[in-house]
């Protein structure tokens, strides 16, 4: 089945009530450097002011709703095209109860199948490996990397059994970004259509022009929505994130919505508008960076230059080797010093410019109250220089984030987001309203999800 066609409730509307202080794009004024289009770009939407159930984070029946019509049917992305680099190379992507098995079966040429043997239905691959074919370890019933039947033990005693028909049930199968993506349904629409305006956002920054430098998992007691909806917006900063005000615009960031995806952009190295008095450029560029109170400063700002204008020059710096001086140059203040993350449905949220970041979100196993959160990091290269894959770093359900020392300064961040998520499914338990109650604005973007999320399950 198709995917249904987005006709989202409301419409661009830039009377909506914002934060006093400088808005985005009066920020994106203040710049060295000539802004580009894509930030110039404003797409706020009306989706209404109407609570969102609560059944929807602690329901078992909406789980399995929600497997039945959108991890059955959306497209969603699988892994990095640089995770199966050689013919044979598979990985196991698992959502709920399902298990798809995402292999390269030729040099160009990316597989997905249902990753359950047809015989008895044992699980065919249990963890991401190598193989020259895929045979089931419990009888031997064995398939070509093309997914085709080429071995039955004892064949005599399967006349019943068609080879050419018996085939491994496939995905469809689509690539961006140097991601793989996959869709059980294989009537869906195209993943380009899917993607519809995504690679106008990410033209200047490309993301199959990076490495994955880093990639953690941690398993959080919540529903895999509840952890999502907390990298969605920056409202949380006031009281999850207080010691960054200084240098964050967290009030001020600019929220916008497309079809099936939104974007966020959050400035830094300007004051949050929560703030009753007014950081130094050094005190803001301080807490841009995190800074503890037993640290030195990382960098002193020097006279006549702001904390948006040091972090970005600090940016060019380090990418002038990797990405070439033109480029470099050419790339204004904002992209190498604010924040952009997107969220594409249902639970893929690449960060543009060069923001490293990306998040997977997603169910642990078949239980509604328990997720899996990945961090990835994507960095550039130089040409002909590329860095193989880092492979996945679990953290364990009572695991802190700093035992990922590759995640730098952000596992402390992340401390603080999940810090709150389980006491969240706690308290949604508990709830006697029947719904949540969301901004119009600074949480539009969850807003958007929600309205996707309907029209899915409806469809």
């Amino acid at each position: 089945m198709s995917a249904p066609r987005s006709s989202l409730a409301g419409t661009a509307d830039p009377s909506l009530p914002k934060s006093r202080g400088l808005s985005y794009q009066q920020l994106l004024d203040t710049d060295t450097k000539p802004v580009p289009a894509v930030l110039r770009e404003c797409s706020p939407r009306n989706l209404g002011s109407h609570d969102i159930p609560v059944e929807r984070y602690t329901s078992r029946a909406f789980h399995e709703l929600e497997v039945e019509k959108v991890w059955k049917r959306v497209w969603q992305m699988a892994c990095r095209e640089e995770d199966i680099p050689e013919v044979g190379d598979h990985i196991v992507y698992e959502i709920a109860h399902l298990s798809i098995l995402v292999i390269r079966s030729a040099p160009d040429v990316i597989k997905a199948y249902h990753n359950v043997c047809l015989h008895r239905g044992r699980i065919l691959r249990e963890r991401d490996g190598n193989c020259a074919q895929i045979r089931c370890p419990f009888h031997g019933f064995t398939w070509s990397l093309d997914g085709k039947l080429t071995t039955i033990p004892a064949d005599w005693d399967f006349p019943h059994v068609d080879k050419a028909k018996f085939g491994l049930p496939e995905c469809a199968v689509g690539t961006w970004g140097g991601f793989v993506f996959i869709n059980m349904d294989t009537d869906c629409e195209p993943l380009e259509r899917y993607l519809i305006g995504l690679d106008a956002q990410f033209a200047r920054w490309p993301l199959e022009k990076r490495y994955k430098q880093a990639h953690v998992a941690k398993i959080i007691a919540t529903n895999w929505k509840v952890v999502q909806e907390a990298f969605s917006e920056a409202y949380h900063v006031i009281a999850t994130h207080p010691q960054i005000l200084a240098g964050i615009g967290d009030a001020n960031s600019q929220y916008d919505i497309y079809e099936n995806f939104s974007r966020a952009i959050t400035p830094n190295g300007t004051p949050s508008p929560h703030l009753s008095w007014q950081p130094t450029e050094q005190e803001m560029f301080d807490a841009m960076v995190d800074r503890r109170l037993d640290e030195e400063p990382m960098v002193a700002i020097p006279p006549g230059m702001t904390a948006r204008q040091v972090a970005a020059e600090g940016a060019r710096m380090m990418l002038r080797d990797v990405s070439g001086k033109d480029y470099v140059d050419g790339l204004c203040d904002a992209e190498l010093a604010d924040s952009f993350y997107y969220t594409v449905f249902p639970n893929f949220h690449p960060w543009g410019a060069f923001n490293r970041i990306v998040y997977r979100f997603r169910p642990y196993g078949d239980n509604h109250e328990q997720s899996i959160m990945e961090c990835m990091y994507l960095a550039p290269y130089k040409e002909g220089e590329k860095p193989p894959a880092a492979k996945i770093h679990w953290l364990g359900a009572d695991e802190d984030w700093t035992n990922a020392p590759e995640l730098g300064g952000l596992a402390r961040i992340f401390n603080q987001d999940v810090f709150n998520l389980p006491k969240v499914q706690r308290g949604l338990r508990a709830m006697q309203k029947p719904g949540v109650t969301l901004a119009n604005y600074q949480e539009g973007k969850i807003r958007h999800f929600h309205t996707l999320l309907e029209k899915w399950i409806n469809t």
